[in-house]
């Protein structure tokens, strides 16, 4: 599961796992999650809607968002990498990777290069993990 600006891949386990799992790897490679945005419950409170569960997380690396914010001041406007765990039913759930190397090529500076490939590098090894 590879796109222009994400990659990921589906998981054989379930959602609550899933989360519990790539919070984990996610701080194996010091990322905490900031922030969790559950869209199905949100969806459901405003709109009356059901979905299937969808969970964006909010994922930050404080070193390396501190690199990033000294070098351009402006971008936290991209921060902090979001990682989507979705179920599509109760066999295929989903963990995708904002990349990072793609989000922090919308600024026109050489200087994020080469952390945005250390980024990635780093949730790539948190998808391998799982």
């Amino acid at each position: 599961m590879t796109g222009k600006f994400g990659f990921g891949k589906s998981v054989g386990m379930g959602f609550d796992a899933a989360v519990e799992r790539v919070t984990a790897e996610l701080a194996n490679e010091g990322f905490g999650v900031l922030t969790q945005i559950d869209v199905k419950a949100t969806l459901k409170k405003k709109l009356g809607e059901d979905m299937r569960p969808y969970l964006i997380l909010g994922a930050c690396n404080p070193k390396l968002a501190h690199q990033a914010i000294s070098t351009v001041p402006d971008i936290g406007l991209l921060l902090p990498c979001n990682v989507l765990v979705r179920e599509d039913d109760e066999e295929n759930v989903h963990v995708q990777f904002m990349d990072p190397a793609s989000v922090l090529g919308l600024v026109d500076d050489p200087r994020l290069q080469p952390l945005a490939l250390q980024v990635k590098q780093k949730l790539e090894k948190v998808m391998a993990a799982l």
